[in-house]
């Protein structure tokens, strides 16, 4: 059936990417990368003394499933493959080396459309929206005459070190929310200990003639020197202990430079360098523990802010503040916590082995870790079983985000402000589809074009504009990236050459609705319906429905029951093809080639160089929702079929 198309914007010059390509890559990442990265955490474990016996992870493969999905399916079993780990074993006194292929588990396999089959049903992870790590500036509080800034700082793992300005202009610290400390004996503890140095590092940014702020708390803070500074530290994160320059010293390495403690992650450097224009490699773990400049550059920050009458504080709201964990981080944050209860397993039975005979296999017991993948995959709370009353609902779950969750926030602690649409949201996540009930707001889906960065921020596209000329080329950006940009809309009117038209045309500049010259504009939506996710865009003349209607009618479609036989819609948004392929429901050639057999049940096609594909088909399956599952062929024998058709 051919469509005509009404609409004045060309609809398919970029078409959207792959519907459940989150899925896919954050699956692809965890086997290729993300397993990789645990494995090389805990290697190599030496036992207690250091001095036996060293165990190393290799290498590591899966190797084919038992059983293919459908027979999973009926058989009410895991669609899995065996992971086998390769391990060295060297003897520290003696020098012999022993290497060993060992099974650690059976590991869930994802299915080509991004679902896994556990227990014979079939389950969706979903993606979590949690605040990154990184530094977040805040208003700590504010008189008649002037507001005062603070800061805190959020890494990965370890402890939070939170800033804040007094009325009398001295800056303190609280480490993990202990008793205050003058931010000078930080710095100080940190190598920073004279207070010549410590003036010079502020001088150019701390100039307000009324307000000091490193000298009000220089004279606050009791410590001169670098030791005095440990111990200063020490009493206020230990009160009650007697503080010793040595466990002091100790104390502080333990808390801020040792990298099994203190994890900023590469999303927290790389938002601080972002933050302070700097350029300092996240790659390294060395780099993600609390620097000196880190410090002095949060702190320069601060008083920056203070001294700015106009500054405002961060919005935690603002997607550049909020990041996605997909599927593989989510898998590899769990099974972390495995491999350090394995760890502590292997050293006990290090110490209890015979030195001269003892194999690998001896020690491992990956019982922790076959624990971790039931748990995760099984009864987790982001692993859900699957919305499949029809198509639509099925790849929506898969695009879904959710606020709540392990290390999320709860129904009853969110705020409205939480759960409301931000200027940020667009593009990234959609402003309609959301749940009706106590969910509202923490619940939310990708919107169409929207991608997750390699740092979990959701990126979405625009179009380059020179000059006043549309060209065709297409980056991606992030909501901070995003603000620095002008940014006219997809309906902008343009002339056959792609120059936009008009002396005035709505764009958003900074974020905020405005309006701009042609030639001011740098970037220009890529679509009308990029806001949208994929349910609302199928909604036909969607500008024409209240919002709170349209949010229902997008809801409710995913509660439409298929149809024996089913029709095409009279009207359509040019949508429906798109999400009817990239649903999973639909066969697809893989090759071009010609039907050579078809009945109710299988398509056999022979390609050009000879070759048979078979394909068989659903035939009247129960769905999840015990809603039909059923395929029906639509070619005839002898039909010549294109690649992907």
């Amino acid at each position: 059936m051919t469509r005509k198309i009404f609409s004045k914007f060309d609809l398919d010059q970029f078409e959207a990417p792959n519907l459940v390509q989150v899925q896919l890559d954050s699956y692809k990442w965890f086997l290729d990368i993300g397993f990789k990265e645990l494995l090389a955490e805990i290697s190599p474990i030496v036992d207690w003394t250091g001095k036996e016996l060293e165990l190393s992870f290799l290498d590591y493969r899966l190797e084919e499933p038992k059983y293919e999905e459908r027979t999973a399916i009926e058989k009410n079993i895991t669609y899995e493959a065996p992971l086998k780990v390769q391990i060295g074993l060297k003897n520290k006194k003696t020098g012999q080396y022993r290497e060993q292929e060992l099974f650690i588990a059976d590991f869930p396999l994802m299915t080509p459309r991004g679902t896994f089959i556990i227990n014979g049903v079939e389950r969706v992870v979903i993606s979590q929206l949690i605040r990154s790590p990184g530094a977040l500036f805040s208003l700590s509080r504010s008189s008649r005459h002037q507001r005062f800034f603070g800061a805190k700082l959020i890494p990965l793992r370890g402890a939070w070190l939170e800033f804040e300005t007094e009325y009398n202009g001295v800056i303190s610290v609280r480490i993990d929310r202990k008793r205050k400390v003058a931010a000078t004996a930080l710095l100080r503890a940190l190598g920073l200990s004279k207070d010549e140095d410590i003036k010079k590092a502020f001088e150019d940014i701390d100039t307000d003639p009324n307000m000091k702020y490193m000298l009000a708390t220089i004279l606050q803070d009791p410590s001169s020197n670098e030791e005095e500074g440990f111990i200063e530290l020490y009493k206020r994160v230990r009160p009650g202990d007697p503080a010793t320059p040595d466990n002091a010293k100790q104390m502080i390495a333990n808390l801020f430079t040792n990298p099994s403690r203190y994890d900023l992650s590469k999303v927290g450097r790389f938002r601080l360098n972002q933050r302070f224009n700097r350029d300092i490699n996240y790659d390294d773990a060395k780099n993600r523990v609390l620097k000196q400049e880190d410090v002095v550059d949060i702190l320069r920050e601060i008083i920056r802010l203070n001294n700015d009458p106009t500054a405002q504080p961060d919005n935690m709201d603002h997607l550049g503040n909020r990041r996605v964990k997909t599927l593989g981080e989510l898998l590899q944050d769990r099974l972390r916590v495995a491999f350090a209860r394995m760890e502590r397993n292997i050293k006990d039975r290090m110490s209890t082995s015979d030195l001269a005979t003892v194999l690998p296999s001896q020690l491992i017991n990956a019982r922790p870790f076959v624990a971790a993948l039931k748990e995760f995959f099984a009864s987790g709370q982001l692993s859900q079983f699957m919305d499949q009353e029809n198509p639509l609902s099925e790849l929506e779950h898969k695009r879904r985000l959710t606020a709540l969750g392990p290390g999320g926030l709860t129904r009853e602690r969110a705020s409205f402000e939480v759960r409301d649409v931000h200027p940020s949201h667009y593009g990234r996540i959609c402003p309609i589809a959301t749940p009706e009930g106590s969910n509202i707001g923490l619940v939310g889906h990708l919107a169409l074009y929207s991608k997750i960065s390699p740092f979990g921020f959701i990126l979405t596209p625009y179009l380059k504009v020179n000059k006043g000329k549309v060209t065709g080329e297409m980056l991606y950006f992030d909501a901070i990236e995003e603000e620095k940009q002008v940014i006219a809309q997809a309906g902008a009117k343009t002339d056959k050459n792609g120059m936009l038209l008009g002396d005035k045309i709505p764009a958003r500049i900074k974020g905020e609705p405005g309006t701009a010259h042609p030639q001011e504009v740098t970037y220009i939506d890529v679509s009308p319906k990029q806001q949208f996710s994929v349910a609302t865009s199928l909604i036909p003349f969607l500008e024409n429905d209240d919002a709170n209607r349209a949010l229902m009618g997008t809801n409710m479609q995913k509660q439409a029951v298929p149809l024996i036989t089913p029709e095409a819609p009279y009207v359509g948004t040019g949508m429906e093809e798109k999400v009817a392929r990239d649903s999973g429901m639909l066969v697809i050639a893989p090759e071009a080639g010609t039907i050579t057999k078809v009945d109710a049940n299988r398509i056999t096609l022979e390609t050009s160089a000879g070759k048979e594909h078979e394909f068989k088909l659903l035939k009247f399956k129960r769905s999840n929702k015990f809603t039909s599952l059923n395929q029906r062929p639509i070619v005839r024998k002898g039909e010549k079929v294109k690649k992907g058709q």
